[in-house]
């Protein structure tokens, strides 16, 4: 039982404090693993991978997915309720008083002052990103330390969404997998 109030604890204070988006939940996720130990760098690589190829919100989807990740379906509500409880309460008190206040210069001078801050939340948690699943900073040699078939894998998807931007994302989510088979075959 202690287990699943901090499990709720844990994902409500994400979400009553994340701003911007899913992605911006990510440096919690980080400290959530760096603190607890309930998973590892690596293993939230892999849950945002698959948050990211799921429909629905990535904020929620992580939610759920490290919450089954930890007490299977128990975990899954408990989390995603977490998550999105502070949202909820938030959104009932504050949709009525911010028509009022939108015009007032404070609350424009904070909204101001979120983006970028919110800005340096999500490229921060992408640098965690191409960190863990581009380098081993703890190999030694060039070629042990950069993964080169993901900077490849990287560097065709960034040049491929670059040029078509017309595409839906999931052709290139689903590009990316095949190309990962491809490539783990053939290591």
């Amino acid at each position: 039982m202690i287990f699943y109030l901090q499990l709720f604890w844990e994902f409500f204070k994400t979400g009553l404090f994340t701003v911007g988006g899913g992605l911006a939940a990510l440096p919690f996720l980080y400290d959530i693993s760096n603190r607890t130990g309930w998973y590892t760098h690596a293993q939230l690589i892999d849950m945002i991978a698959v948050s990211e190829s799921t429909p629905g919100p990535i904020g929620v989807n992580m939610a759920t997915y490290v919450g089954f990740t930890l007490a299977k379906i128990p975990g899954s509500l408990i989390a995603t309720f977490a998550l999105v409880l502070p949202t909820i309460i938030i959104a009932l008190f504050v949709a009525r008083a911010l028509d009022r206040f939108r015009k007032n210069p404070l609350v424009n001078s904070a909204f101001y002052g979120l983006r970028p801050a919110v800005c340096g939340l999500i490229a921060n948690a992408c640098w965690g990103i191409v960190r863990v699943s581009m380098f081993d900073f703890n190999a030694t040699g060039f070629f042990n330390i950069v993964n080169i078939p993901a900077f490849i894998i990287f560097g065709a998807a960034f040049f491929l969404i670059r040029r078509y931007k017309k595409l839906h994302p999931i052709v290139f989510i689903a590009s990316g997998a095949v190309l990962g088979i491809a490539v783990g075959a053939l290591l």
